[in-house]
């Protein structure tokens, strides 16, 4: 028998619903104006500048918009979602929140497969953005249940964990590092020192790693990691596919393992981050600011702080910019409740201490 010389698997029909797909997201892109770079109040004399951008601005309030667009994307232009794909994810929540609002947009089922320990505020966002959730006992098996029901389903597994660092244009495009260039331009220190982001797919930091190094700009790249998570150790010890940690109290960043979309060989610096101290910085952030903020916010602000002391130690004035990554509104029951808080034995004073002294001596001193 011969075998065909010739074979046409080309779907007009499904090219078009891609091609009007796209075109959705891409217009929900262009409705929404760039994120704001908020000044957070330190002393003018210190001559340094430190900035957050306001990733919670977003339709879905958090910094996982951006990847959740840029994941749909990638999946639709790769031809793995097509019309009535059902899209599944691993997420630990805010990822999640922003894919159910693409996949209804798209008009496709989604699933989230999350810890059961995720907050319920985030939990009902994603419900009510019309996805489903599968809660799991055990963290380490969010990944293969993902798969497992992606397979069953004949849908789409998105794997923010593996796809993150590839499915970002780290080149531009209006992504994060582009933004935040742009909108530092008019400052008195507009080439930052720092920039300071937590990992948890590791596609934030390797989308501005990549940035700072294709556009020549001297700015170093910290990344900050919970306690536990496996992200510091692996990148300290210069083997991160052998690393391990435990699950984030710290929703959002800090993972057992190594995610594939963490790119250590553009990371300048690490730095671990007790929960506690995430958490005293989350609200000393609300007492000085007036806004509510997520606990990676605050392991983003108390090493953006520790930077800023080492400069003013030094005598060297500048800029350091890092992220609000999502509003506190979805912490309420966790992170905003004391009964929480304690349950978990964590005490919060020495930190909040060491957030206070600083903004009044200008000497940052470590929390024993």
């Amino acid at each position: 028998m011969t075998e065909p010389a010739d074979i046409d698997r080309s779907d007009p029909a499904g090219r078009a619903w891609v091609d009007r797909a796209v075109a959705v997201v891409e217009a929900d892109a262009r409705r929404s104006a760039d994120t704001h770079l908020l000044v957070y109040p330190i002393p003018p004399e210190w001559g340094i500048d430190l900035y957050l951008k306001d990733e919670s601005t977003h339709p879905t309030g958090s910094l996982k918009h951006r990847l959740a667009r840029s994941l749909f994307l990638y999946g639709l232009c790769s031809g793995q979602i097509t019309e009535g794909s059902t899209v599944v994810e691993a997420s630990s929540g805010s990822t999640a929140v922003s894919e159910a609002y693409f996949a209804r947009m798209l008009g496709l089922p989604f699933v989230a497969v999350m810890p059961a320990a995720t907050s319920p505020e985030k939990v009902a966002l994603i419900e009510f953005h019309g996805g489903r959730c599968h809660l799991v006992a055990d963290p380490g098996t969010v990944y293969d249940e993902a798969r497992r029901i992606a397979a069953e389903t004949g849908g789409h597994y998105l794997d923010q964990f593996t796809n993150a660092e590839r499915a970002t244009d780290w080149r531009g495009n209006n992504n994060i590092a582009e933004s935040v260039f742009d909108q530092m331009a008019r400052e008195r220190h507009p080439v930052p020192e720092w920039v300071v982001v937590g990992a948890g797919t590791g596609g934030t930091s390797a989308t501005i790693g990549r940035y700072l190094r294709y556009r020549r700009l001297p700015t170093r790249l910290a990344v900050v990691d919970p306690e536990g998570s496996s992200f510091f150790p692996g990148w300290r010890d210069g083997e991160p596919a052998t690393a391990t940690g435990r699950a984030s109290r710290i929703e959002g960043i800090g993972r057992p393992r190594v995610e594939p979309s963490f790119v250590p060989t553009i990371v300048d610096r690490m730095i671990c981050v007790p929960d506690a101290a995430s958490l005293a910085a989350m609200r000393h952030l609300e007492r000085v600011t007036g806004r509510r903020a997520g606990g990676s916010t605050g392991t983003n602000l108390w090493g953006a702080l520790t930077l800023v002391g080492e400069m003013l130690a030094a005598g060297r004035a500048g800029s350091v910019v890092t992220l609000l990554c999502d509003g506190g509104e979805r912490y309420a029951h966790t992170y905003y409740d004391d009964r929480w808080v304690a349950a978990q034995g964590l005490d919060l004073a020495p930190h909040t201490a060491t957030l206070d002294s600083f903004l009044r001596s200008g000497e940052w001193r470590r929390t024993p």
